[in-house]
């Protein structure tokens, strides 16, 4: 590992004060608690400074609140409880930068109070002992955009001798991996070596939880990646503290004991069967609850509900802004108080508009792109209207829209094959700030189109350019994409690796899809394009470059045509023209032709009222078609 391409924690303020008193603890042999969160980067940074701590001979408790019992971050009740436990220093992970008056009970109560966290500030900090998070106005380190674990290992790596460094990374680095990617941190700067090298390491990871996860979803067989631990690891761990046992996960990755770590394993997949349940029927009664009422589809979706599950409106929130292009608040509602989770959509600023929001919140916090709150019953209407109100001063009173953009076109779909995309992994990791790559293929052709997974998901087969390809569509199916054998389609995806009883294909995963233009309409497009000095794609150019039977086809079309005088260049006269010798309908092709003809003398074309005539001339030689501009032109594409 190259650990010297870190920045030193000590960058960061409060770090001294943070190793001294942990220091001290250690060498007192002090109770401590490590206080963490109950999502993936939480749950992950509470683990890992749960077992240096340990490692040092700290009698260490590990405590995660209840998501539906006592919320997010430091709450004076668990201070009650730790203090009984003769705990007198609490280290929160990835938590308590709001936690201003829960540090001051602490205090009362004989308890010093580490903050280790990566969410933004308020103006008060909380008056603990150290308060160690790279967003803190005025904080010299280098690089804000590490997850809540990714500062617990700037701890970690604080407290050991520089010799044993190197010893805390390979220990800890899988965590760090797996907590980054699931809080959706920016891969960038020492975020991308951090994720690269955890990645490495969970390939062969010692944790046996974690390899019982891997084995029981069947990634351990295939490429461990951002997608692995995006799309297999972290839901399923995420899924203890939405239902309420994130105790479970943190023992899945805690337990050196191969048989336990089996049964959590075991017990995590079920319980995220669970969670899909659950928020499915939820998001169905959201569905519903704006079908009958349309009033509440403003701005800001901000709806509020009994009975909801606490531990799965944020992901809910996530699916009805993505749906309806839209940020979402969703409020369940006990009593008097609601509780609220919230997920952001075109770049709104979560953050900054809940504190716009403050006069009608009890508490709130988080991000820019997720957040939480706590609110009164009495102010959800009022909150709605503000909160509308304020994404429409974001927008303009425009419709907000999530642009989606493509890094390249595709000309020729044979590059589509398993080489060139594994070669693609030469740019992993991939997510926030390295997304992945994004291309575009259009005009291919739906060989056959299938629905699975009960039917939420489309799986098609298309052609082009002699090529074959396999896509896939997630969330989407043939009903909503009105899609069927034989239509041509435009395509926006990512190409990826699909492993499958050992074999490697190339398969394509959709993000967006249009039925494509008609074919004489596309050519004409692109021929606008060519004569407007616009550039053109190599496949584009390839379309509009007429071959020698095109030519002399045209050629003979206009002899027989115009033997009797000019003909008026209609609809018609098109239609049969551009049907070439071998029947296919070749439109941006024969526009070619005719300008090509007019450029060296064979063709001549006057205005007369609306229509063009046309009229084919007699040169004394033969003419060199291939010296035209717009043939020189066009085949500049194609080099």
């Amino acid at each position: 590992m190259h650990e010297d391409i870190l920045h030193d924690p000590f960058l960061m303020l409060d770090m001294d004060k943070a190793v001294d008193r942990l220091a001290l603890a250690v060498s007192r042999r002090e109770n401590i608690a490590v206080y963490g969160d109950y999502d993936v980067d939480g749950i992950t940074a509470t683990c890992l400074l749960t077992e240096l701590l340990s490692a040092f001979g700290c009698s260490v408790t590990s405590y995660i609140p209840d998501r539906s019992e006592e919320g997010y971050g430091l709450n004076t009740s668990a201070i009650e409880r730790l203090q009984e436990r003769r705990i007198t220093l609490i280290v929160t992970v990835d938590c308590g930068i709001t936690a201003v008056d829960e540090v001051n009970f602490a205090k009362e109560k004989g308890i010093d109070v580490i903050i280790t966290d990566h969410h933004r500030c308020r103006d008060e900090l909380p008056k603990a002992v150290a308060v160690v998070d790279p967003r803190r106005p005025g904080d010299p380190y280098p690089f804000k955009e590490l997850a809540g674990v990714g500062v617990a290992l700037k701890v970690a790596l604080a407290l050991a001798r520089e010799e044993d460094r190197h010893q805390i990374l390979y220990r800890f680095g899988e965590l760090v991996a797996i907590g980054t990617i699931a809080d959706v941190m920016s891969l960038t700067d020492e975020n991308r070596y951090l994720v690269r090298q955890g990645l490495e390491l969970l390939k062969h990871t010692r944790r046996p939880g974690l390899r019982f996860l891997l084995k029981e979803t069947g990634a351990l067989d295939g490429n461990i990646n951002e997608t692995t631990i995006g799309y297999t690891l972290a839901p399923r761990i995420n899924a203890a503290g939405r239902m309420g046992q994130a105790s479970l996960a943190l023992e899945m990755l805690l337990t050196r004991i191969p048989a336990r770590g089996e049964q959590y394993s075991l017990e995590l997949c079920q319980l995220n069967k669970e969670r899909q349940l659950t928020e499915q029927a939820i998001f169905e009664r959201c569905e519903a609850l704006l079908l009958a009422h349309p009033e509440l589809q403003g701005s800001a979706l901000v709806l509020a509900g009994e009975d909801w599950h606490q531990g799965v409106v944020g992901i809910v929130a996530s699916r009805l802004a993505e749906k309806y292009a839209k940020p979402a608040f969703m409020i369940c509602l006990e009593g008097e108080k609601g509780k609220g989770s919230c997920r952001s959509c075109g770049g709104f600023n979560l953050f900054a508009a809940l504190e716009k929001c403050a006069d009608l919140l009890e508490e709130f916090g988080g991000h820019e792109l997720a957040a939480g709150f706590t609110i009164l019953r009495e102010n959800v209407d009022a909150f709605r209207v503000k909160m509308c109100s304020l994404v429409e001063e974001y927008t303009q009173g425009e419709p907000m829209r999530v642009p989606l953009v493509v890094d390249a076109e595709i000309e020729n779909c044979n590059i589509l094959n398993l080489p060139e995309v594994e070669s693609l992994a030469h740019l992993e990791p991939f997510g926030t700030g390295n997304p992945r790559p994004v291309f575009e293929v259009r005009y291919v052709a739906v060989i056959s189109c299938t629905d699975v997974g009960s039917g939420r998901h489309m799986k098609m087969r298309v052609r082009r350019d002699g090529a074959v390809m396999d896509t896939i569509f997630f969330s989407n199916n043939s009903k909503t994409c009105q899609v069927q054998m034989g239509d041509r389609l435009d395509l926006v995806f990512t190409p990826q690796v699909n492993e499958f009883r050992g074999e490697r294909s190339v398969q394509l995963v959709l993000q967006d899809l249009r039925h494509s233009m008609q074919r004489s309409q596309m050519e004409r497009e692109i021929f606008e394009r060519l004569q407007s000095g616009e550039y053109i794609t190599r496949w584009e150019a390839s379309l509009l470059i007429p071959e020698r039977q095109d030519f002399a086809w045209v050629w003979r079309y206009l002899e027989r045509s115009c033997a009797s005088g000019p003909v008026a260049a209609t609809s018609g006269f098109f239609k049969q023209v551009s049907k070439n010798a071998a029947g296919r309908y070749c439109y941006g092709r024969t526009l070619v032709c005719l300008h090509v003809f007019s450029e060296v003398g064979l063709l001549q074309a006057e205005n007369e009222g609306p229509d063009l005539l046309l009229s084919v001339g007699h040169p004394t030689k033969k003419a060199d078609l291939e010296k035209a501009q717009l043939m020189k032109m066009l085949r500049s594409f194609l080099q």
